[in-house]
């Protein structure tokens, strides 16, 4: 949604002349707080179903002349990101977009971009930028092939030459995994039509066809096997864009990849750097009317609606099932519809042509308050922040109110054509993780026993007797190797009850679990509602016999606040601690905007603060004596094995 602005001069434009005004002011590293806002707006103003819009690229170039260090002194609480680019082609049209991608997620990058031609030698090189950037790109090109191919050449000639690039590849992710401090992307490698059509027999392009096909197989699976491995799929960005390059800039100036399959790659990476940084949204928020049906429920009544049997209503009835397709996996679903709660539920529960059901949503709102206060409501019910809500919707004033009032509320803006529903919802990644787990495909039904516990609580008359009904059960003891994927996650995605927020990939977690003096704990809890799974954990170094603990991090979710659970926890490393002749333990506190609640949470338990560094964070200390010992809360049925590592 493409809303005006006003420049310092007063007058009336778009996003990109608010950023070109504050850039001839001098003001745009003073404004930079405003720069996520501008970008979502060019970002929403572009074709769902192509690639981004070019004003965002044209941002990035201003973006990409900011003095990253005076941004740093005005807004001090900015997230950083270093990302090294290298490759096999002129990769200098990748600045701009990939700058504007990482700010519009709140972001702000310094890029280096290696010599032409020289991804072997930077991947080889373990002192080359790559190898200490947090995201080092290796932009791969079919010129990486076609260049070492005698001539003339045949298909064997080419599977030669790409077996041998894949073990090559290969072998390099490898050493970086070993020996990188961040995450590497590749790409699959795109065959050219001019490419594939210097064959010209049908069988031997059918040949090439199958083993290019199982190159770029092989580039993927790299993913799966390297937790610190990315690929990106230049196929579908290719389908939903323009040509994959301009024929006289490939020849002349070796930029074999054009400006729209740049600028989609840079969204691609974009959303990845989200999701390694713990900025994937959790819940999706739905209008009703004309967003998952045809038609407006209050004037239309429950037979004039459809999303099923009319033309248009097939578009929204395959809506539904993308949003449910969503939710499937971990995500969840929420209504704010302006509407009567009761004929809103008759429709969810009874109209034949619904492929979401009341049951598929953890809250619906229907009501004629507005909406961001609904949202806000309904983050307070599901204990979240709003800044983990996607919100959709098909009036442009509501889009506008929320993103103007909640502006950490992801908007997409559904217009008048329900075809383009899902392409606009799933354009942006939102929801992306590394990896599936178990517990986020149990979420919404974890999520909805809340309403039992809910219920609970207000019949106890004290909260002590809350929570001796509900039967509190945890399980404190070492992750297990098929809980990393989770235990990472939650470093990744947990904010409020976060003491430091440090994130950690999977790899991070598995090399603590395996280091000498290390303990990931996980942290599991059930009641009498069900099993709440995975719930946190806490991060030790130093856990040696006669050494000083370490507490370097401690989690949990939200899900399970105030329940005793991280009392309990704390208390049996502490009496493990002693029990093993540790001296003492130490902790620390890095405050963020979100992690307040948790600001006291060591001195309860007995810790002594013992200094404040210069970013806030406080250091504490335990010493292990049996007057400043705490006890387990009572209400809480503790299983803890703390000195035996699991596998």
């Amino acid at each position: 949604m493409a809303t005006v602005v006003s420049t310092a001069v007063g007058e009336r434009t778009g996003p990109l002349d608010r950023l070109r005004a504050l850039h001839a002011e001098g003001r745009l590293a003073d404004a930079y707080d405003e720069v996520p806002g501008l970008l979502s707006e060019l970002a929403a103003a572009g074709d769902p179903a192509g690639p981004p819009a070019p004003d965002l690229a044209r941002a990035g170039q201003l973006l990409s002349r900011l003095d990253r260090e005076e941004v740093l002194r005005e807004h001090p609480g900015t997230e950083t990101i270093t990302v090294a680019v290298t490759g096999g082609s002129t990769l200098s049209g990748l600045t701009a977009p990939l700058t504007a991608e990482l700010a519009r997620h709140g972001l702000l990058s310094r890029l280096s971009e290696g010599d032409y031609g020289a991804w072997r030698r930077d991947l080889h090189d373990t002192s080359s930028d790559v190898y200490a950037a947090d995201l080092a790109l290796c932009v791969l090109d079919a010129e990486i092939v076609f260049a070492e191919l005698p001539h003339p050449w045949s298909v064997e000639d080419v599977q030669r030459v790409l077996s041998g690039k894949l073990g090559l590849i290969s072998s390099l992710a490898e050493r970086y995994v070993t020996r990188g401090a961040g995450t590497l992307v590749l790409n699959t490698v795109p065959l050219l039509r001019t490419q594939l059509r210097r064959l010209v027999d049908a069988r031997s392009r059918a040949r090439l066809g199958v083993v290019w096909r199982e190159f770029n197989a092989g580039l993927l699976r790299l993913s799966a096997v390297h937790d610190r491995v990315h690929v990106v799929d230049l196929d579908p960005l290719i389908a939903a864009g323009g040509p994959v390059n301009e024929p006289r800039l490939a020849a002349y100036a070796k930029v074999q990849f054009g400006e729209e399959l740049l600028a989609g790659y840079a969204r691609e990476v974009g959303h990845l750097a989200r999701v390694l940084r713990g900025r994937t949204k959790k819940v999706l928020v739905v209008d009703l009317d004309n967003t998952l049906w045809d038609g407006i429920l209050g004037d239309d009544g429950p037979d004039g609606i459809a999303a099923a049997t009319t033309y248009r209503g097939e578009a929204f009835g395959r809506f539904q099932k993308a949003v449910g397709q969503i939710g499937a996996q971990g995500v969840l679903l929420a209504v704010c519809s302006k509407n009567d709660i009761e004929p809103v539920r008759g429709v969810l529960r009874d109209h034949p042509d619904m492929a979401l059901r009341e049951s598929d949503f953890v809250q619906v709102t229907a009501n004629w308050e507005p909406k961001d206060r609904n949202l806000l409501e309904i983050a307070q019910k599901l204990n979240l922040g709003v800044d983990s809500f996607v919100f959709a919707d098909d009036s442009p004033f509501e889009c506008g109110l929320v993103a103007r009032s909640l502006p950490g509320v992801a908007v997409v803006r559904l217009d008048e054509e329900p075809a383009l529903h899902i392409e606009r919802l799933l354009a942006d990644g939102w929801f992306d993780v590394r990896e599936l787990t178990a517990e986020d495909r149990a979420r919404t039904t974890q999520y909805r026993t809340e309403v039992a516990r809910q219920d609970l609580l207000e019949s106890a008359d004290s909260m002590e007797e809350y929570l001796a009904e509900l039967g509190v059960e945890v399980s404190f003891s070492p992750v297990r190797d098929h809980e990393i994927a989770r235990v990472s996650q939650v470093t990744l995605r947990t904010n409020q009850f976060n003491l430091t927020t440090e994130r950690l990939q999977q790899a991070d977690v598995r090399a603590r679990h395996e280091s000498a003096d290390g303990l990931v704990l996980a942290i599991r809890s059930a009641d009498r509602f069900g099993d709440n799974g995975l719930v946190g954990a806490v991060l030790v170094s130093g856990a040696e016999p006669a050494g000083e603990w370490h507490i370097d991090n401690m989690l949990l979710s939200c899900r399970v606040f105030a329940r005793g659970i991280e009392q309990a926890c704390l208390t049996a490393l502490l009496h493990e601690a002693r029990a093993r002749g540790a001296g003492a333990v130490h902790a620390r506190y890095r405050p963020t905007a979100k992690n307040h609640r948790v600001r006291d949470l060591y001195p309860s338990m007995g810790f002594a603060e013992t200094g404040e560094d210069a970013d806030g964070t406080v250091s504490f200390r335990h010493d292990l004596s049996e007057e400043h010992l705490p006890t387990p809360p009572a209400h809480v049925r503790l299983s803890a094995d703390i000195a035996r590592r699991s596998s």
